[in-house]
């Protein structure tokens, strides 16, 4: 018979190493073992023992890509909860400079799971409301016939997006900006098209994304969202 929920089994799994693992994996890009200890500055053994940890949680899962084991979060519900951790988590200062450039470059554009997020991300977000692509209410966002259009210049093919079982478009608070950012399929596909097109490239080592002399150009025509030179 149900008690109540284990809040303390979760936060159990929330150790350095392991919350720096998931960090990683919350820029929705599967990586071994052996980038994740690199990531938490562990050895691969230690990383090994951490995962297993976090697998049993259902916090993550594995796969099988050939010879290479790769690790995923399990699903977006679990990113949306780190996301939503990171919101009220203390700050960390940085130690370096290249800890602080890598900070910088986290604030102005990164990944969340599978959508944008960061500076660029809110401001994407905002500009489609603006432009009256985008609008909110319910808790959720509904793109307009125009936004709809608009996206399928793109090359978005939201019928497909709408069919899926997910949330189609939902907002996610940005814990860097404190500001909703668009998630869901929707948010999904906007990230995949715009890396697709190679407005943005991801930088290595980081969930960062960098936005390239095309991208700028192309938020500014498509979605009038101007990031300067």
């Amino acid at each position: 018979m149900l008690a109540d929920a284990d809040l303390s089994g979760v936060a159990e799994l929330m150790s350095s190493h392991r919350a720096s693992m998931l960090l990683a994996l919350i820029g929705g890009r599967p990586l071994d073992a052996g980038e994740l200890a690199t990531r938490a500055g562990i050895s691969p053994s230690l990383a090994s023992s951490h995962l297993s940890r976090l697998l049993d949680g259902g916090l993550v899962e594995v796969e099988q890509h050939g010879r290479r084991r790769v690790y995923r979060l399990a699903n977006a519900e679990v990113a949306g909860v780190i996301e939503a951790m990171l919101s009220i988590a203390p700050t960390r200062m940085a130690t370096n400079l290249r800890e602080s450039r890598r900070g910088d470059a986290i604030r102005r554009a990164r990944t969340c799971y599978d959508h944008l997020a960061g500076e660029i991300g809110v401001a994407l977000t905002e500009s489609l409301q603006r432009q009256r692509l985008l609008d909110t209410g319910d808790g959720s966002y509904q793109l307009t016939s125009l936004g709809e259009r608009r996206l399928t210049t793109l090359g978005i093919d939201v019928p497909v997006l709408r069919a899926e079982r997910r949330a189609f478009a939902r907002p996610c608070l940005d814990w860097t900006e404190r500001r909703p950012h668009l998630a869901g399929a929707l948010g999904a596909a906007v990230a995949g098209q715009l890396l697709e097109l190679e407005w943005f490239t991801r930088v290595p080592g980081t969930r960062a994304l960098r936005v390239t002399d095309a991208g700028r150009r192309g938020l500014l025509q498509e979605f009038a969202l101007n990031l300067g030179g």
